[in-house]
């Protein structure tokens, strides 16, 4: 049978399928739409004959036939990309990477490491989102983003993870509002922190238990910045990144709160999921790998 008609993006749109679970994401990652991914399978399912994905609740799962031709392929492919990758010495790879970040690493060494792979990678695309680590942590498994620099530890089968620093962490708050705290009245000033389900915000539950302050009514932000401002205008107290808040800290405008129990070092992943073989994101994972937050 011919096969004069299909292309070498045919064979990435079927592996990508397969490695991200579904159309949507394929399309994401190529930097298309879902209906031109779905009209790829179906010239190659037109062209070889077969049926190569079902649909099982909202995911696209590969028939038998399917996973037979993408165990074939996705060797063959992977070979394609390293000579590809070899020969352009990755310049000139193309390709859309997502990259899920936390607020304090989008912070700290994303702008320098972002800048640096533009301009060793120019033919690359990216779409970075800030999120919380429990919603990288979820569309990373999903297959909506391909790479998250997460806070806190991070263990799952699924996901490959490298350390690359910590972030040293201060109890905050407005010179005022540190000496009303210190003094332990019987209306302490509200504690401030990110959600529920943040590293951060276990932290910050711990701590405060270990001080005796246990009962400090506690409100939730999603953004460290706007907590940072909130603690300046006077508007209670936080345990926050000290590198975030420095500016605060030499304009006064801050001060830390030296009789809290120290918290230790909030530690920093980069993570892929484990089954990634995409040559252009293990590339940007070697890259991430080196990365250092302090």
């Amino acid at each position: 049978m011919s096969i004069n008609r299909l292309a070498l993006y045919h064979v990435e749109t079927l592996l990508l399928i397969d490695r991200l679970g579904g159309f949507s994401a394929a399309a994401a990652r190529l930097n298309t739409s879902q209906p031109t991914i779905s009209a790829r399978v179906r010239e190659v399912e037109a062209q070889l004959g077969l049926t190569l994905f079902r649909r099982e609740g909202r995911k696209m799962r590969l028939t038998p036939a399917g996973r037979r031709l993408v165990e074939k392929l996705a060797p063959l492919w992977d070979d394609v990309q390293s000579v590809l990758g070899a020969e352009s010495g990755m310049a000139g790879m193309a390709g859309v990477i997502r990259i899920g970040a936390g607020e304090i690493a989008a912070a700290s060494c994303l702008p320098s490491f972002l800048s640096a792979l533009t301009t060793d990678m120019p033919a690359l695309s990216y779409r970075l989102e800030i999120d919380l680590t429990a919603s990288m942590f979820a569309r990373l498994l999903t297959g909506d983003i391909d790479m998250a620099f997460t806070a806190g530890p991070l263990a799952h089968p699924a996901i490959q993870t490298r350390q690359i620093g910590s972030a040293p962490l201060s109890w905050l708050a407005s010179p005022d509002v540190a000496a009303r705290w210190q003094a332990r009245g019987e209306t302490p000033p509200p504690v401030w922190s990110l959600s529920e389900q943040s590293p951060l915000f276990q932290l910050m539950r711990e701590a405060l238990h270990q001080s005796g302050m246990g009962t400090a009514p506690i409100n939730l932000c999603n953004n460290v910045r706007t907590i940072i401002d909130i603690l300046a205008a006077g508007g209670g107290v936080a345990l926050a990144p000290t590198a975030m808040a420095e500016e605060a800290l030499r304009a006064g405008v801050l001060t830390t709160l030296a009789d809290m129990v120290p918290p230790p070092s909030l530690p920093f992943n980069v993570a892929v999921r484990a089954s990634e073989t995409d040559t252009l994101v293990q590339d940007v994972f070697r890259r991430a790998e080196k990365l250092r937050i302090t």
